[in-house]
């Protein structure tokens, strides 16, 4: 009997309802989640470069995928030739002296564990200007759009996920 009424008494509520004017509040997910007042997929100028994927050899930017490490400042990427973490120098990252506007933050993006950078490393990413953000690769890569997304001078060296040391 009550599944008999129950279309009778939503179409009695639907009436009461339209003969009062009800205002509807937005909802509070609505109004104050991040994602619903930037969409960090959609909205993203063709010319800023949006890392889409990782895998063991490689990355998916913009599209297209690149194998090997990467490295990424503006709307410009370019292969990168370390294959592990110990092959990065002070040589491997001397485009960023060159860089203007220098990124203010340089992540890098070690494979699949975080690595420890040597004091070196470390003096000539501090002496060019920029600060450190050392990442497994998965994250570094997420956190370059992130960043990139709040309009920040970001720059990215990334060695593949699959780089274990």
């Amino acid at each position: 009997m009550a599944t008999a009424m129950l279309p009778h008494l939503v179409r009695n509520l639907r009436r009461d309802l339209s003969l009062h004017s009800i205002q509807t509040l937005p909802s509070l997910r609505r109004a104050f989640s991040l994602y619903d007042q930037i969409n960090l997929i959609d909205n993203v100028p063709e010319d800023q470069l949006r890392f889409q994927g990782y895998s063991d050899d490689g990355f998916t930017v913009n599209g297209v995928k690149y194998e090997g490490g990467v490295l990424c400042a503006g709307n410009v990427i370019l292969s990168w030739s370390p294959k592990r973490f110990s092959d990065i120098t002070t040589d491997s990252l001397s485009v960023f002296k060159f860089l203007r506007p220098v990124p203010e933050i340089l992540i890098l993006g070690c494979g699949r564990h975080i690595q420890p950078v040597d004091p070196e490393l470390r003096k000539f990413i501090r002496s060019s200007g920029m600060k450190l953000e050392v990442l497994d690769s998965r994250n570094a890569s997420s956190t370059y759009n992130i960043l990139t997304e709040e309009g920040r001078a970001v720059g990215a060296a990334l060695l593949p996920y699959g780089v274990s040391s």
